[in-house]
C-alpha cells in the first residue's frame, strides 16, 4: 500500500448516532502485516471520545469529508477475518436503514455480548467421550454395583469413541460426571462434522399423505423461493420441515429454523435431535454469554447443521446456508417491540434472497401480510387442508354467558363437559389470556381500586404471591388488608385470571391435576418441560394457561379445549385485533383432537352473534382471513398501504406531544398531505401513562413504501437537530405491529 494513499475504514460503533465513523489504519499496523487486508466483517478497536470501543469495518475509502489530520487511527485489529459474510453484512445495513434505526446499534445488538466486548471467537466442535487408559484396565467384575455405568463402558469398549448427544440419549448426566470423576472416561472436541450422507437420520421419516407430499415435492432448493405452508392445525407441517431439512442436509448446507417462543425451544429440540444424526444448536435468550458465543461460531463455521433460534437467531452466520423456515409465520413474537424494531419473518425472506436459497413460511393461520403476498404471486402457496393420519378436525360450539351461572370464568355447562372429558381419561385445555388471579381489586364499601402508580392501569390480584403487580412496568406491592381510603375490610378481587381458575378447578377435581401454564407458573428452569412430558404422557390431567398454550404444542390426548373469555379481541381499537383473535382462537382449538379420539372446542362469549365469531366457526380461518383482507383493501389499511408510527414518551404529557406536532409540521413541509401520504395524530398511545412516562404516536402512512422511506430519511435528519428532540425519548417503528 503506497503511503500517498491512505488507508481510510468506515466504522459502526455501539452508537445511537445514524452514521459511520471514518478511521485511519496506521502505517504500523501495515508494516506488522504487509500482506493484511482489513476487510469488511472484521472486528477492530478505535478510540471514540475519552474511551476505546470495539467497532466493524463495514467501508473502506480512499477519500474522506474530514480533514485526514482530524482521522484518529485504529488501535488494533481484533479478526483476521470477518465475522460477517457479505450477504449478511448486506442484510444488517439494509434493515438498519429500512427500519430507520442507528446502523452501530443495530449491527451490534445483535451480535453475541463477547463479540461486542471484543473476545475472540472460540474453538467449537463436537462433544465426543472415551475411555482413559484406567477405563480401559477395568476388570469384568469392575462396577458390579453400577449397572448403568459398567454398561457405559462396554458401549465405549466397541465403539472407541461416541458423541456426547448419543451417551445422552441413553445415559443421564450424572453417570457421565460420576464416570468422568472416577477418570474413566473423557471427553474431547472434534471440530470436523465427521456425518456421512447415508448416516444423516437417527430415525426414519414418517409417511405423508398426499397434500403432504405434493407440498414437499414443490419446495425447489436449488434458487431462491418463498412458500407459504399454509396447513390446519395438526396437519403434518413440522414433518414437512423435517424432510426439507433433510434435503437440505443431503445436499451438505445448512438449515436455520425460527421458532417463536423461547418455550417452544426444548419440545422442537428434542424432536429435531430425535430424527437428525447431525449437530444442532439453539439460539434463544435463555442462554448464557458462553453459551450463546459458541452456539453462534458453530453455526458459523458449518460444525452446526441446524440452527434453531428465537427472532434474533434471524442474524445468525452460516458457512453453507440452504434452507431457512420459520415456524407460526404469523406470530407477534417476530416483530421486534423495543429498539431495533425489525420483524425476523420478513428479514428471513430477504436473506433468503440475498443468499439465494428457499425460505419455509409455516402457519395455520398465516398473517394477512402473507396472504395477500401469495395473492399477489410474491409467495408461493401451498396448502395443507387435512390432519394427519387419523386426526379429524374438532367440533366447535359456543356458550352464551349471558344466559349461563358461571364460576371462576368456567360455565356450568363447560364445567359438565370437562368433567365428562377428564372421566373418560382425557386431557381438557382451558384458555384464558390472563396471568394472575383477578385483574382487579376493589373495595366494596367505597368503589376504591388498587392502580398502578406509574401507569394508566389497574394492579393486577397475584394471589399464590400476596402481591398486586402492574403487567405493564413490574411495579408491585402487598396486597392490602384494609382499603386506604375508608379502611373497609371488605376488599374484593374482581374478574378472572389463571390463578383463580386454577384453584376453582383444583376444588372440584381434587384427583386431577391442574397444570397452570403462564409467566408465572414457568419462570423455573425447566418448569415447561416437566408440563410438557405430563401433557404428552397422555396421563388425564386439565392444563389451564395463556396463549403460551396455544403456540405449537401436541397434546395427542388433549380432547377438550375450553376457551372462558372470547371477547377481549372483538373490541379493541387496534385494526389487527380481529385478526388476531381469528389466530389465537384458531390455534388454541387446534390443541384438540390431535389423537385418534376426535376433539371439542367450547368458546365462551357474550357475544355470540357477532359476525366474526359466526365467520370463523362456520367458514373456517381462511374464509375468516379473506373477510379480512377485503375490510383492508377497502379501507386501505396494512397491507395494502404502507404505515410507520413515530413514537415519543416523556414525563411531562406536553413535551412528547409538542414534539410529535413538530415532526407532523416538519414532514408536511416535506410532503404535504394527499391521497399519496397521510398524516394522523400526535395522539395518545393505548397506553397513555407507562412506567412514570407519557406517551404519544404519529402514525404515517403512505401509498408506496419508497415514498413512505424517502419521507422518514429526510425527516429523520431534521427532527434530529431540533431542540424538541433531545427533550423527549423517540422512536420510529416501521410497519408496526401494535398500535
Amino acid at each position: 500500500m503506497a503511503e500517498d494513499k491512505p488507508f481510510i475504514v468506515r466504522v459502526a460503533v455501539l452508537s445511537p448516532l445514524r452514521q459511520l465513523f471514518d478511521y485511519l489504519i496506521p502505517n504500523n499496523v501495515i508494516d506488522e502485516w504487509p500482506d493484511f487486508q482489513p476487510e469488511v466483517g472484521c472486528r477492530v478497536m478505535v478510540p471514540f471520545g475519552r474511551r476505546e470501543v470495539v467497532g466493524l469495518i463495514v467501508e473502506h475509502a480512499n477519500t474522506s469529508e474530514w480533514d485526514l489530520d482530524k482521522l484518529k487511527p485504529v488501535s488494533r485489529l481484533l479478526d483476521s477475518g470477518p465475522l460477517l459474510p457479505t450477504e449478511l453484512l448486506e442484510l444488517f445495513i439494509w434493515a438498519a436503514n429500512y427500519y430507520q434505526h442507528p446502523i452501530g446499534d443495530a449491527l451490534f445488538g445483535m451480535l453475541p455480548v463477547l463479540l461486542r466486548k471484543g473476545d475472540p471467537l472460540p474453538t467449537v466442535g463436537t462433544r465426543y467421550w472415551q475411555l482413559t487408559n484406567k477405563g480401559k484396565g477395568l476388570g469384568s467384575d469392575s462396577l458390579k454395583r453400577a449397572p448403568s455405568q459398567k454398561e457405559l463402558i462396554e458401549r465405549l469398549l466397541i465403539d472407541d469413541s461416541l458423541s456426547d448427544s448419543t451417551l445422552s440419549r441413553d445415559f443421564s448426566r450424572a453417570i457421565l460426571s460420576s464416570l468422568e470423576d472416577k477418570q474413566l472416561i473423557e471427553s474431547f472436541q472434534k471440530t470436523g462434522a465427521d456425518i456421512s450422507v447415508a448416516n444423516i437420520l437417527k430415525q426414519d421419516a414418517l409417511a405423508l399423505h398426499e397434500s403432504q407430499r405434493l407440498a414437499l415435492e414443490k419446495i425447489d432448493q436449488h434458487s431462491f423461493n418463498c412458500y407459504l405452508l399454509d396447513g390446519v392445525t395438526g396437519s403434518g407441517k413440522t414433518e414437512i420441515y423435517l424432510q426439507a431439512i433433510e434435503q437440505t442436509l443431503r445436499y451438505d448446507r445448512q438449515a436455520l429454523v425460527l421458532i417463536p417462543e423461547i418455550s417452544l425451544t426444548p419440545q422442537t429440540e428434542k424432536r429435531f435431535r430425535d430424527r437428525f444424526n447431525v449437530p444442532i444448536v439453539t439460539l434463544h435468550s435463555g442462554l448464557t454469554d458462553k453459551q450463546r458465543l459458541t452456539a453462534w461460531t458453530s453455526a458459523k463455521r458449518g460444525s452446526a447443521h441446524i440452527v434453531l433460534g428465537t427472532r434474533s437467531a434471524v442474524f445468525t452466520p452460516l458457512a453453507r446456508p440452504g434452507l431457512i423456515i420459520v415456524d407460526e409465520e404469523h406470530d407477534q413474537s417476530y416483530k421486534q417491540q423495543e429498539g431495533f424494531r425489525y420483524s425476523a419473518r420478513d428479514l428471513a425472506v430477504s436473506r433468503a434472497s440475498k443468499e439465494g436459497v428457499s425460505v419455509v413460511l409455516g402457519s395455520a393461520t398465516p398473517s394477512i401480510e402473507s396472504l395477500n403476498n401469495c395473492a399477489s404471486d410474491r409467495y408461493k402457496h401451498l396448502l395443507l387442508t387435512d390432519r394427519a393420519g387419523s386426526a379429524k378436525q374438532p367440533n366447535w360450539s359456543l356458550v352464551d354467558l349471558k344466559n349461563e351461572k358461571s364460576e371462576a370464568g368456567i360455565a356450568m355447562s363447560t364445567l359438565a363437559e370437562i368433567r365428562q372429558t377428564v372421566e373418560n381419561g382425557h386431557q381438557v385445555l382451558v384458555f384464558l389470556n390472563r396471568r394472575g388471579f383477578a385483574p382487579a381489586i376493589i373495595c366494596h364499601h367505597c368503589g376504591w381500586s388498587a392502580e398502578c402508580h406509574n401507569c394508566d392501569s389497574r394492579l393486577t390480584v397475584h394471589r399464590a404471591r400476596n402481591r398486586l403487580i402492574c403487567h405493564h412496568c413490574d411495579y408491585q406491592q402487598r396486597v392490602p388488608h384494609l382499603c386506604p381510603v375508608c379502611q373497609g375490610q371488605e376488599l374484593i378481587a374482581v374478574g378472572e385470571g389463571t390463578e383463580r381458575s386454577e384453584e376453582y378447578l383444583e376444588a372440584c377435581f381434587p384427583q386431577t391435576k391442574v397444570l397452570r401454564v403462564d409467566r408465572d407458573s414457568t419462570r423455573k428452569k425447566g418448569s415447561m418441560q416437566e408440563i410438557f412430558d405430563i401433557g404428552s404422557s397422555g396421563e388425564p390431567c386439565i392444563l389451564i394457561g395463556t396463549q403460551m398454550l396455544a403456540k405449537g404444542h401436541h397434546f395427542p390426548n388433549v380432547t377438550l379445549v375450553a376457551v372462558l373469555d372470547a371477547d377481549s379481541g372483538l373490541f379493541s381499537p387496534d385494526f389487527r385485533s380481529h385478526e388476531r383473535l381469528g389466530q389465537l382462537l384458531t390455534q388454541v382449538a387446534g390443541r384438540s383432537g390431535r389423537g385418534d379420539t376426535p376433539g371439542r372446542v367450547i368458546i365462551q362469549t357474550h357475544q355470540p352473534q357477532h359476525p366474526l365469531l359466526e365467520i370463523l366457526i362456520g367458514r373456517g380461518y381462511s374464509f375468516f382471513a379473506q373477510q379480512i383482507m377485503d375490510e383492508r383493501r377497502i379501507t386501505q389499511l396494512p397491507p395494502f398501504r404502507h404505515m410507520a408510527l413515530i413514537r415519543a414518551e416523556s414525563d411531562r404529557a406536553n413535551e412528547a406531544e409538542t414534539f410529535l406536532r413538530t415532526a407532523r409540521s416538519i414532514a408536511e413541509r416535506i410532503n404535504r398531505p394527499s391521497p399519496l401520504m397521510g398524516y394522523l395524530g400526535p395522539l395518545p398511545a393505548m397506553l397513555e401513562r407507562r412506567a412514570g412516562r407519557y406517551r404519544f404516536v404519529l402514525q404515517i402512512d403512505a401509498h408506496k413504501r419508497s415514498l413512505l422511506q424517502m419521507l422518514l430519511d429526510a425527516l429523520i435528519v431534521e427532527i434530529n437537530q431540533h431542540k424538541d428532540a433531545r427533550r423527549v425519548r423517540w422512536s420510529i417503528d416501521v410497519d408496526p405491529q401494535e398500535m
